[in-house]
């Protein structure tokens, strides 16, 4: 490692001086600091739209800052694009996904740093290396001839790991890169961040899931309105502590709760299943009631709401909206019934990225704004304005992009649209994936008022303290079907109630089938 002749104390491995960038009247960093060392897993944290993503396209060369430096091993950093700065060593893993849907999972990995020889690649070598990256994160079963299109979001995202890792980068650059991942394969990441640590590789890690910045980094910088606003060592900071400073004052309740009674039953699920999941679900939701779900991802919590909101076919069962038959539908019918639907794709699926804030919030009800068939600007403008300020959302104005904004706006837009429908019924799906804790608080809060309006909330997450804190009842899926056991009992979700966990129990017998039970005591 490169050190100081005068003080013969190694360099940090990267330095950021007074970094500032501005995208018009917007301030998205000003002046920020940061060291991180040869080998250190540092966590930087802060809330949508604080800056984390600004500074981190910086390092990776995809913007260039307005002020500041950058060192590299004591080296001036200055990347012109991303891949000079992986040409550096420096890689990045951003939150949304940046891959070639059409190419081979063997492709992607490789795309832009292929081996080649007088200009023809070197087909062997590109498979070799692709192996041994996705050997690295634990995923050397993943076929290396599938297409990117058909692998599911969670396979994407390792393959996103993967390609981050060839080249032996000097800094990894990790953007929430749990956030579509299992259990096991979050444990196999932990696995190869520490493994990289100790080759000397420096990670800097971004996640709004604090429990896993304390697990995986050494060290921590929060980032609040484009400042750096407090660093230190992790095992000197409490949860309370890091949240404070992100958001600029304390949250008293992360969890709000208020007392309400479930009224009738709105929708009813008898034995559905789907082509290939769910195969089995019964259920009821009822008015004033948060019903969670909860389960790995592939465990058939997504698919369950896209057959209920008409996306994809039944193949057997009964669906019943507010006590009619409603079975076979279409999502404008389920829209017309008052069933709005949050995908947890929002960038394909969730909002239209080219549109402006105020098409997106009134996409699926211009009656309210419009008059004879014409969409009225002014009433579009001051119905959308009241939803920027009721969710808190950061952005210019009405007009702006949706694809402009941090993912976590994006989120709360998305939100919005079902709230501007005035749905009754709202399928949430992973609802608070790539927000932040204060954002987080937001959302759980205007579902706890929703419910306390007598609306129904169905609420997907592979979060378990999230549903324990915010939801009524709580089902467990496993390979497409919904526990019994957690269907018809209530779970508590108090706090005392919440010390417990939700325990996979392997069986005595390898011919029994396991099963998930509530454990208030350690396992």
């Amino acid at each position: 490692m490169p050190e100081d002749s005068s003080s013969n104390a190694p360099l940090p491995r990267l330095q950021i001086k007074g970094v500032s960038k501005r995208f018009g009247p917007t301030v998205a960093l000003e002046g920020v600091s940061l060291e991180v060392a040869a080998g250190e897993v540092h966590a930087l944290i802060g809330e949508n739209g604080a800056g984390k993503s600004t500074l981190m396209k910086v390092l990776s060369g995809a913007h260039r800052p307005d002020a500041g430096r950058l060192t590299l091993d004591g080296q001036p950093f200055e990347p012109s694009d991303p891949l000079h700065a992986r040409n550096c060593g420096v890689a990045m893993i951003y939150q949304e996904l940046n891959l070639a849907p059409d190419l081979s999972v063997e492709e992607n990995i490789l795309l832009g740093r292929e081996p080649v020889t007088l200009g023809w690649i070197r087909r062997a070598e590109r498979r070799r290396l692709a192996k041994r990256a996705l050997e690295e994160i634990g995923q050397s079963q993943m076929p290396l001839d599938a297409t990117i299109r058909s692998l599911t979001i969670a396979q994407q995202q390792l393959v996103e790991i993967a390609r981050a890792l060839v080249g032996e980068p000097r800094v990894l650059i990790m953007d929430e890169p749990t956030s579509s991942l299992t259990q096991v394969d979050t444990e196999n990441l932990f696995g190869v961040i520490e493994r990289m640590s100790r080759r000397g590789v420096t990670v800097i890690y971004i996640s709004h899931f604090l429990e896993e910045c304390q697990r995986v980094a050494g060290r921590y910088t929060v980032l609040r309105d484009g400042q750096s606003v407090g660093t230190g060592a992790m095992v000197e900071a409490s949860l309370e502590q890091i949240i404070q400073l992100m958001v600029g004052r304390k949250i008293d309740e992360i969890y709000p709760r208020t007392s309400r009674t479930a009224g009738e039953p709105v929708l009813e699920l008898s034995g559905v299943a789907g082509l290939a999941k769910p195969s089995c679900v019964n259920l009821t939701l009822r008015s004033g009631e948060i019903l969670g779900v909860f389960g790995l991802v592939g465990a058939g919590r997504t698919e369950t709401l896209r057959a209920v909101f008409g996306l994809d076919r039944l193949v057997k069962g009964r669906v019943s909206v507010f006590s009619r038959e409603a079975t076979r539908s279409t999502p404008a019918k389920r829209l017309a019934n008052g069933v709005g639907l949050l995908s947890e794709n929002r960038k394909e699926e969730g909002l239209l990225l080219n549109r402006s804030l105020a098409d997106n919030l009134t996409l699926t009800r211009f009656g309210s704004v419009s008059r004879f068939g014409l969409v009225s600007d002014a009433a579009q403008a001051a119905a959308s304005g009241e939803w920027l300020i009721k969710l808190d959302v950061k952005a210019s104005g009405a007009d702006q992009l949706v694809g402009e904004l941090s993912g976590g706006n994006q989120q709360k837009i998305a939100i919005g649209r079902l709230l501007h429908h005035n749905a009754r019924i709202l399928l949430l799906d992973e609802p608070t994936r790539g927000i932040d804790v204060g954002s987080k608080a937001q959302i759980y809060r205007l579902m706890n008022e929703l419910a306390g309006q007598g609306k129904a909330v169905f609420f997907v997450s592979s979060y378990l303290p999230e549903l324990l804190g915010v939801c009524d009842r709580i089902g467990v899926m496993c390979r497409g079907e919904l526990s019994p056991s957690a269907r018809n009992e209530s779970v508590p979700t108090s706090r005392a109630a919440s010390r417990g966990a939700w325990c996979w129990r392997t069986p005595k017998e390898p011919s029994l089938p396991g099963a998930w039970t509530w454990s208030t005591t350690p396992v």
